[in-house]
């Protein structure tokens, strides 16, 4: 049975709801934005997937980049949708094959990221998606790798911003789409 709500909310009022925050995890001062209830429900999901679709539609994509571990998620979904192929973005150590790899550093660490060095051929059409655009630094090492592998940057498109953190600064000259927005 279809909720009437999910029908009729919109898109960015029903992932507000139900995004899940727990404060001062993963430590303190951090307030993480948990969208697992998001995920769990086929309805609100199914929202989201057609919504991040809406700009791609009867566009030549190859490839959607879904980015360790959250980005997965969002990246194969949307992948199906648009027919296109998926590659992935991973921490250090996790791809089998041979690799590039870009540091990067965020709100409360840093580390490195990898693809493999046959994920994207010169010239192909990518979306890259990520669940939160925070610091930007995890989206600009993504970046970075795509552009050495020769790739063309479509779009960039993240569930949620977290504006205060100024992410987007680092991304200049990419067309982003963000479909929720947290000014503080």
């Amino acid at each position: 049975m279809v909720n009437k709500a999910v029908k009729t909310m919109s898109i960015k009022g029903l992932i507000k709801s139900n995004i899940r925050e727990i404060p001062d995890w993963p430590e303190k001062g951090v307030s993480f934005k948990d969208i697992t209830p998001l995920l769990q429900d086929k309805e609100i999901f199914g929202r989201l997937i057609d919504e991040l679709a809406k700009p791609y539609i009867n566009k030549k994509i190859d490839k959607i980049i879904g980015i360790d571990a959250r980005g997965f998620i969002l990246a194969s979904a949307l992948a199906y949708k648009l027919k296109t192929g998926l590659t992935i973005v991973r921490k250090k150590g996790k791809l089998p094959f041979k690799t590039i790899s870009k540091k990067y550093s965020l709100e409360y660490a840093s580390n490195i990221l990898e693809m493999h060095k046959d994920s994207i051929l010169p010239g192909e059409k990518v979306i890259i998606v990520d669940d939160v655009l925070a610091t930007g630094g995890t989206m600009e090492a993504t970046v970075g790798l795509i552009k050495e592998l020769k790739g063309k940057i479509i779009g960039i498109d993240f569930l949620i911003e977290l504006n205060y953190l100024k992410g987007r600064k680092k991304l200049k000259g990419y067309k982003i789409k963000t479909l929720v927005n947290y000014k503080q």
